[in-house]
C-alpha cells in the first residue's frame, strides 16, 4: 500500500481545464507518484470526463490515481482510491460501497480523529493544514509540524501533510513523522509543473535519507 501511496501527492482541480491536464503531464512525466482529483463546484459529468482523462495520463506510467471527495466517480472512472473529507461520506461506509481493494483516504486534524477514521477502515490519513494557504477557503489554523506530529504518533497508517507545503517545508514533516505531502499550488500553479514536481521529489528524498523510516525521526 506504501508504494500506492507513495510520497508526493499531486492535486489538480477539473476548473482548470486543459491547462490543469497539462500540469498532470508533466507531473506525470516527472515521477509524481500520485495524483488526486479535485474538483469544487462543476457538475458529475465534468468531473467524471475530467477524471477520466487524467486517468489515461496516470495509468501508462503507473501512477495512482485517487479522486476527492466521489467514491462513486471514482470506482465510475477506474481510480485506485478516493480521499473523503470531513463532510463526506463516512470512511466506513464508503468501504462498503468501494470493497477491500479500493484506497480509502480520511481528513484528520486530532489524534482522536485520525484513530477513529483508521478504525473505520481509512488506508492513510490527510493532515492540515500544515501551513496557512490560500488554495482552500475557510480552512481552521494551521496545525505546524507538532501537530502533524501529533497525529503522525497516534495511528499506525501513513499520513499526508497538507496546506502550504513547499519543498523547503518538506524536512520539517517528514521529520515530525509524515509519510508524504500533498500539494496543490505548489504544482499546479507553478510556471513549471515539472521542474516544481521534481523538486519536491528531491526534497522528500533527501528528507527521508536523512531521517529513516517515516515516524522514526525525533
Amino acid at each position: 500500500m506504501t508504494r500506492r501511496l507513495g510520497g508526493l501527492h499531486v492535486l489538480t482541480d477539473a476548473r482548470g481545464g486543459r491547462a490543469a491536464l497539462v500540469a498532470v503531464a508533466a507531473a506525470v512525466a516527472a515521477g509524481a507518484p500520485v495524483v488526486q482529483v479535485r474538483a469544487k463546484d462543476c457538475t458529475d459529468r465534468v468531473l467524471y470526463d475530467f477524471a477520466t482523462e487524467v486517468l489515461a495520463l496516470c495509468a501508462p506510467a503507473g501512477v495512482t490515481c485517487l479522486v476527492n471527495d466521489r467514491v462513486d466517480v471514482a470506482l465510475a472512472v477506474g481510480a485506485a482510491g478516493t480521499h473523503l473529507g470531513a463532510t463526506d461520506l463516512p470512511v466506513a461506509a464508503a468501504r462498503r460501497v468501494a470493497g477491500p481493494g479500493h484506497l480509502i483516504g480520511g481528513t484528520a486534524r486530532d489524534p482522536e480523529r485520525a484513530r477513529q477514521l483508521v478504525a473505520e477502515g481509512a488506508d492513510y490519513l490527510g493532515v492540515g493544514p500544515s501551513w496557512p494557504t490560500t488554495t482552500k477557503a475557510g480552512l481552521p489554523d494551521a496545525l505546524g509540524p507538532e501537530g502533524i506530529r501529533a497525529v503522525a504518533e497516534a495511528v499506525d497508517v501513513p499520513v499526508i501533510a497538507i496546506g502550504g507545503v513547499t519543498a523547503e517545508r518538506v524536512a520539517d514533516l517528514v521529520v515530525a513523522g509524515a509519510a508524504g505531502v500533498a500539494v496543490v499550488g505548489a504544482v499546479s500553479a507553478a510556471p513549471d509543473p515539472g521542474a516544481a514536481t521534481t523538486e519536491l521529489l528531491r526534497a522528500l528524498a533527501m528528507a527521508g535519507a536523512r531521517t529513516g523510516p517515516p515516524g522514526s525521526g525525533p
